[in-house]
């Protein structure tokens, strides 16, 4: 099992940044995949980003040159630093990470405002 802490989120202007951070209970180079997901209302949950074990790093088309995913392996840490933010990326941010074998894991959230 894993747990997830994130943290970071908030209010921003439109144009402006933001740094999330997601602190899991466990070595996160035991973890196959970590990601960032993101749901606003109304609509469906979708993937931001993802890294591999190995380091592959995958993007969502609508975040490419904007976001970008990094670990720390040392804190066991993953962030997602969001720049040129978009009241489009107004969402809840979700970490998770999958162990394999159907085995995903959420954390709580974190609320993202964009605003215009």
């Amino acid at each position: 099992q894993v747990q997830l802490v994130e943290s970071g989120g908030g209010l921003v202007q439109s144009g402006g940044s933001l740094r999330l951070s997601c602190a899991t209970s466990r070595s996160i180079l035991s973890i196959n995949v970590m990601g960032w997901y993101r749901q606003a209302p109304g609509k469906e949950r979708e993937l931001v980003a993802r890294i591999f074990s190995g380091g592959l790093i995958n993007y969502a088309d609508f975040v490419k040159g904007r976001f970008t995913l990094s670990r720390d392996n040392t804190k066991n840490t993953v962030f997602l630093q969001m720049n040129s933010l978009k009241p489009d990326d107004t969402a809840v941010y979700y970490c998770t990470a999958y162990l394999g074998r159907g085995s995903d894991y959420w954390g709580q959230g974190t609320q993202v405002t964009v605003s215009s």
